[in-house]
């Protein structure tokens, strides 16, 4: 099983950068599919999810309305269309297939696979 993160980079306040995640290895369109993120000294947290055939999408509060999770079946892949950057945006972003839970809904799917991660740095 492989994800692979791609997009990352240096970016300034106000910015945009789509991250992408390639899979492999598993059925891809079986599982839900999220983004987290790490910054230094703090906790993993979930960003954004999406079920396995696009029909519901769930965001953290912070991003809600500048950051959009879509995915591609056809190509295994998955997105994080990021927009109005801010500082406290910057992170490690990983991408996650498996199913979870996250406000009260339940996102069903196999496994617990995570890539490597991509560094998304906000700053002028």
């Amino acid at each position: 099983v492989q994800l692979v993160e791609s997009g990352g980079g240096l970016v300034q306040p106000g910015g945009s950068l789509r991250l992408s995640c390639a899979a492999s290895g598993f059925t891809f369109s079986s599982s839900a599919m999220s983004w987290f993120r790490q910054s230094l000294g703090k906790e993993r947290e979930l960003v954004a999810v999406i079920t396995m055939r696009s029909d519901a999408t769930d965001y953290a509060g912070s991003v809600k309305g500048r950051f959009t999770i879509s995915r591609d079946n056809t190509k295994d892949t998955v997105y994080l269309q990021m927009n109005s950057l801010k500082p406290e945006d910057t992170a490690v972003y990983y991408c996650r297939a498996g199913a979870l839970s996250f406000r009260g809904l339940y996102y069903p799917g196999r496994g617990d696979y995570w890539g490597q991660g991509t560094q998304v740095t906000v700053s002028s």
